[in-house]
């Protein structure tokens, strides 16, 4: 008797069931009024008398083994339904809802690009600055309007430290403590005293290179700016240079390219004239050499700079310079197809 209890206990704690049905089903074959485990309490009269006590106990044991492990099997099944049913069936599959790279910064990282093809690396430095490497040592003078109060922010009312105006400050530190060749393009985040509009911003974004070394002449800065147009806008870009003037670089120009919208043609975005203005450019100015300790007798080099968000109005026709800094969801998720 003992070993018949002890066989169908080994056979009752490995038993597993996938659905109710079969659960019932073992439910009848061992707990039933004919099932195994009743089968066994019917037998037990025939049990010698010394052993009743002991056998007793045994199937005791058995039958709540027995329930317990039926019990058990009824109540995953009951889970697993439960869990199964809080799940849509009907419903569309969809990944979870990720981020966006931010248009200033698929533009700047694409600029970035584009140069580090012609050798530049990225050079970068603080955004408070003193007026030797915002103004003095690129040549600005005294008297210069860029240094008024109504362009420039100062700290605390220091005339020598400042929010810097231009990342051309960055290629002042540079040149500071290297010597050429000197191959840099200086991204980042620059601030002026100007009313917020749908045109400007009190703080915008700036890319500024600059290429310094023997012999390096106009015409090494134009086909720079040709290939950087045309694998920004197309290869069907074409570009133009106007005379101007920059305290920092002489000759100096400015640069325009064919209206990306209408190829040239003439259209309310270009002001029917073809030509958009996109960067400032010029061969470096012999006292900023100088003034960074580089021999202009020996060196010479170009630098030009652009706006972030200009070229980004160009590329993808956005029109309001606030809502680059405005943080819209909507206006950020127009971009997902740009990464």
């Amino acid at each position: 008797m003992i070993e018949k209890i002890q066989s169908l206990k080994a056979e009752i704690e490995g038993l597993t069931a996938s659905s109710a049905a079969e659960v019932e089903a073992l439910r009848i074959k061992y707990l039933s009024k004919k099932g195994e485990v009743s089968l066994l309490f019917n037998d037990f009269r025939n049990v010698p008398a010394d052993q009743k006590r002991q056998v007793g106990q045994e199937l005791n044991i058995l039958k709540n083994l027995a329930t317990e492990r039926i019990n058990a099997l009824r109540e995953a099944l009951e889970n697993a339904d439960d869990a199964a049913d809080d799940i849509d069936l009907t419903r569309t599959p969809a990944p979870v809802a990720l981020g966006t790279r931010h248009p200033l910064s698929l533009v700047r990282e694409q600029i970035i690009s584009i140069f580090s093809r012609l050798g530049f690396t990225v050079a970068e430095g603080p955004e408070i600055e003193d007026d030797w490497h915002v103004f003095s040592a690129l040549n600005f003078a005294a008297d210069h309007p860029a240094r008024d109060m109504q362009d420039t922010f100062f700290i605390q009312r220091n005339p020598d430290v400042l929010l810097r105006t231009h990342t051309s400050s960055v290629q002042t530190r540079v040149m500071e403590h290297s010597q050429p060749p000197i191959r840099i393009i200086c991204p980042g985040r620059v601030y002026r005293n100007e009313a917020v509009s749908a045109r400007a911003h009190c703080f915008f974004h700036q890319v500024e290179a600059l290429y310094i070394d023997k012999n390096v002449s106009f015409a090494d800065l134009k086909q720079t700016l040709l290939y950087f147009s045309r694998e920004m806008f197309g290869p069907d870009t074409r570009i133009r240079l106007r005379p101007s003037y920059f305290p920092f670089t002489e000759p100096s120009a400015e640069m325009d390219i064919s209206c990306n919208l209408c190829g040239g043609k003439g259209c309310s975005f270009c002001k029917h004239t073809g030509w958009v203005e996109i960067l400032g450019c010029g061969m470096v100015d012999p006292n900023v050499l100088e003034a960074c300790g580089i021999d202009s007798k020996v060196y010479s080099g170009f630098a030009l700079g652009m706006g972030i968000e200009r070229i980004t109005n160009l590329k993808y026709q956005v029109n309001d310079l606030r809502l680059f800094s405005e943080n819209d969801v909507r206006f950020l998720e127009e971009f997902t197809s740009a990464h």
